[in-house]
């Protein structure tokens, strides 16, 4: 092909029964770069199929799970900030367990049987894929924490006038939650080592989001204010107030906003180290 090819610009006839594309001066465009959104989307959906199918049960246990940690701590806690703080906790502990804790175990399996290559020869963007996916499993758990919320202000007797908080909190809780656990398990070495740190990750959620941090320590209230679903915690907290302190919800959403952010571009930089090895 190449002495046609040199024929060609010398502006000799080409060779017969030579590559017949070697004299097509005209080069075909190559196809265009999927979009992001497109393949967000497309991601998305798929993820969130194979959700429905796989984590309904997983998704009772977690709301099972929420609904009995307030039924336990309803005989020591009687009501004011401590009670506000269980309720939030532990809807927030929903969106752990699923974004934080499944996901990790999620893309810890794909890591480990060789399942990143697929997504690796797939035309999307990497962030496509972790996006997708992190999105998914975050609106899965939209009905288990509705739910948690709901039976926890009828549990301590609080207003659930300003439930609709919710509509932030979880989709920003789900974002930070969902992009830690997602670099969780693309960064752990081991699929076992995925799975125990998805496991620490949730029990951290469960020990700093449901105890009152009033009476932590003070070491332990710092390990608090680095847990990414804290700020979503102490933002649903607040709605429970009569007169609650919007601005104060407003920055600890922001917070919770940025973190969410920074998690899902640090799980963007694990999938493409993870996907080249």
């Amino acid at each position: 092909m190449t002495s046609v090819i040199s024929a060609e610009v010398a502006g000799a006839e080409p060779v017969p029964g030579g590559d017949v594309l070697a004299g097509n001066r005209d080069v075909a465009p190559l196809a265009p770069r999927a979009r992001l959104f497109p393949s967000l989307a497309a991601v998305y959906r798929a993820q969130l199929s194979r959700a429905r199918v796989a984590r309904i049960p997983l998704l009772f246990v977690a709301t099972f799970q929420s609904v009995g940690i307030m039924i336990l701590m309803r005989g020591v806690v009687d009501g004011g900030s401590e009670a506000r703080a269980v309720v939030a906790g532990s809807s927030v502990l929903v969106v752990a367990f699923v974004a934080l804790n499944l996901l990790a175990q999620y893309f810890g399996q794909l890591r480990a049987s060789g399942g990143l290559d697929h997504y690796a020869t797939l035309p999307v963007p990497p962030a496509a894929v972790v996006l997708g996916a992190a999105g998914a499993y975050a609106s899965f758990t939209v009905p288990g924490t509705i739910v948690t919320a709901v039976t926890g202000s009828v549990l301590f007797q609080l207003p659930m006038t300003h439930l609709w908080v919710l509509v932030a909190v979880i989709p920003l809780s789900g974002a930070a939650l969902s992009g830690l656990g997602a670099a969780l398990g693309l960064l752990a070495p081991r699929q076992e080592l995925a799975t125990l740190l998805g496991q620490l990750g949730m029990s951290a959620a469960l020990l700093l989001g449901v105890l009152p941090a009033d009476r932590m320590p003070a070491p332990i209230g710092w390990a608090r204010d680095l847990l990414p679903s804290t700020y979503g915690v102490e933002a649903l907290s607040r709605s429970f107030d009569a007169r609650p302190d919007w601005a104060v919800v407003a920055l600890d959403l922001a917070v919770c906003a940025v973190v969410g952010v920074l998690s899902l571009a640090v799980a963007t930089w694990a999938y493409r180290r993870a996907a080249v090895r």
